[in-house]
């Protein structure tokens, strides 16, 4: 399984889930390699971003950043050793993020059957950008998918960022919620026809603000929370931004 790298060694954390429903739940996060897109805002863009592609991002104005060697930045591990991690770590949520964790469903399906034939009180969730349709094994596992889809803010074209098809199989699936990360009223606007279009139920969805820094998310808490209310979706923050600031493997 290709795993991103911190530290030198593959990216496999306890902490809280700082987003979404579970804001605040002690969870297990296992970071896979891998993006089948590219967010200009993007914080996880060492499972992207390699050299020689051609994708810009929002860090290309920073000092001394450049895209990042593939061969230093993924570890692929066994099952069996990802399993001796896990096994170690007093905690049963376990979080699939990346990247994109859909492109190694295979693999990801293997280590879910595996942790539940040693403990069956493992509860899984995933994050995905909602571009892929999960096998029937893969859903079989999981038990919440984290839907990020997306907007045009991204900077991904609207064909490779909004598949209709995966739309339509997250919004009808009981185990799905949805997260979309909100800076202006043009995103407000997308999401409400997003909302729309695909029959999502706004109790399904959680409308996070834009940012990496305190600051930036107080700045638009307010607004936003309000919004919410207008549309009655959920408000989410990013808890795990204002306990430990923008930082990985926490």
């Amino acid at each position: 399984m290709k795993l991103a790298k911190l530290n030198g060694k593959a990216e496999i954390f306890h902490s809280i889930q700082g987003e979404g429903k579970n804001i605040g739940k002690p969870s297990i996060f296992v970071r896979t390699s891998l993006c089948n897109l590219h967010c200009r805002w993007c914080d996880t863009d060492y499972t992207w971003n390699w050299e020689g592609t051609p994708f810009t991002h929002d860090y290309d104005s920073l000092p001394g950043y450049k895209k990042y060697k593939k061969s230093e930045y993924i570890e692929e591990l066994e099952l069996t050793d990802i399993i001796s991690i896990l096994k170690d770590i007093p905690c049963k949520n376990l979080v699939l993020t990346g990247g994109e964790p859909l492109l190694q469903q295979t693999e990801l399906s293997e280590l879910m059957a595996a942790l539940r034939k040693l403990d069956s009180g493992y509860w899984f969730e995933t994050e995905t950008n909602g571009t892929i349709i999960p096998n029937a094994k893969f859903d079989a596992f999981i038990n919440q998918y984290n839907v990020s889809p997306k907007l045009s803010n991204s900077n991904n074209p609207q064909k490779i960022r909004e598949k209709e098809e995966a739309y339509r199989f997250f919004s009808k699936n009981e185990k799905a919620v949805f997260k979309f990360v909100i800076a202006t009223d043009e995103d407000l606007d997308e999401v409400k026809r997003l909302i729309s279009d695909y029959s999502i139920n706004s109790q399904k969805v959680y409308l996070m603000p834009e940012g990496t820094t305190r600051e930036k998310l107080n700045a638009k808490q307010q607004w936003l929370i309000e919004e919410c209310k207008t549309l009655g979706t959920n408000y989410t923050d990013r808890l795990h931004i204002h306990i430990y600031g923008n930082k990985r493997g926490v």
